[in-house]
């Protein structure tokens, strides 16, 4: 016999209706906010009411084309909210040059209402340009940490899959939009209506603010480890000033020889080469997502000269630290 599970029970009286707007910037990730307005739909539905409703909003009104190429029709400019709407800025690639002024002051202005302002994926970034993340707990997609821990230093950034400090709300992309609107719906309807719409997504590793986004090092090197994970934790960790492989062998309770070894058997490169491409994949990222001048990525990640850097790049990339940021707009 099939078993069946049990409806959840809501309020039969209609409760206020909470509204999310959603502020599409070009080639923003449509995964981040399909996610999220999925969550809103199934809530509606498990809840039996129009608890929540939503539009969306572009610069002057105009249609949006997201980072897959499809072009979303807004349902309008920048305009007057209300103070109990939550706005959710939704962004992708390049940030950076789809974040313009007038947005800036929009949010700034909406800000000063007192309403809720999130960023889906890399929107932490506008909130922090905007100010409103000064002094807060925030995320953004891995791939933007470097850049943007540069940049903002008078933000706490985690790597949290999302974070929640107050009336600011920003998560680090992709699917973790699903975890951040689960976690507002049980505040609003209950954790008994957030499960059952995790139940309708087929989502069932639902996420809380203490997870992080990547992978664990064991994961994403294919090795479990233990004395490997720490070396490559500690070099994650000291990437501006590079700690020798005789220390790093020292610290781990092994020869020199025996983390060479470890590191030739398990990932197929000296532990010298696996920490310099850790530190040309962090120069790529800040070359590509800022503007801090070729000396000061050299310096951040961890090159005495710009000449050694230009040569290590060349060598890893094919290409200089210079072609690569001339190159930069192309590639976004």
């Amino acid at each position: 016999m099939q078993a069946h599970r049990k409806p959840v029970e809501t309020p039969k009286e209609t409760g206020p209706t909470k509204r999310y707007v959603f502020v599409l910037l070009e080639r923003f990730s449509m995964l981040s906010f399909a996610s999220a307005v999925e969550c809103l739909r199934i809530a509606n539905r498990m809840a039996g009411r129009n608890a929540y409703s939503w539009s969306l909003l572009g610069e002057e009104g105009e249609n949006v084309t997201c980072s897959a190429g499809t072009t979303f029709a807004v349902d309008g400019d920048l305009g007057d909210l209300q103070r109990d709407d939550t706005i959710l800025v939704c962004s992708g690639v390049n940030v950076q040059g789809a974040t313009s002024k007038k947005m800036l002051a929009w949010l700034r202005r909406e800000a000063r209402k007192g309403v809720t302002v999130g960023g889906l994926c890399t929107a932490s970034y506008v909130l922090a340009k905007a100010g409103l993340l000064d002094g807060k707990r925030a995320t953004i997609h891995w791939e933007n940490i470097d850049s943007f821990a540069e940049e903002f230093e008078e933000v706490t950034l985690t790597k949290s899959v999302f974070v929640i400090d107050n009336n600011r709300l920003s998560t680090a992309g992709g699917t973790s939009s699903i975890d951040l609107m689960l976690k507002l719906i049980a505040n609003d309807l209950g954790e008994e209506l957030a499960n059952a719409v995790a139940d309708q997504l087929i989502y069932s590793s639902i996420r809380t603010d203490q997870d992080t986004q990547r992978l664990s090092i064991p994961t994403r090197i294919g090795v479990r480890h233990p004395k490997l994970s720490m070396v490559v934790q500690m070099m994650e960790a000291n990437i501006e000033e590079p700690i020798s492989p005789s220390v790093l062998a020292q610290d781990v309770g092994m020869s020199t020889r025996q983390l060479e070894r470890l590191f030739r058997r398990y990932l197929n490169r000296s532990p010298k080469r696996y920490y310099m491409e850790l530190r040309l994949q962090k120069a790529r990222n800040l070359l590509m997502q800022t503007d801090m001048s070729v000396i000061n990525v050299a310096l951040a990640c961890g090159f005495a000269s710009p000449s050694h850097f230009s040569k290590c790049y060349r060598s890893h990339y094919n290409t200089t630290p210079y072609r690569e940021r001339g190159s930069k707009s192309e590639s976004l």
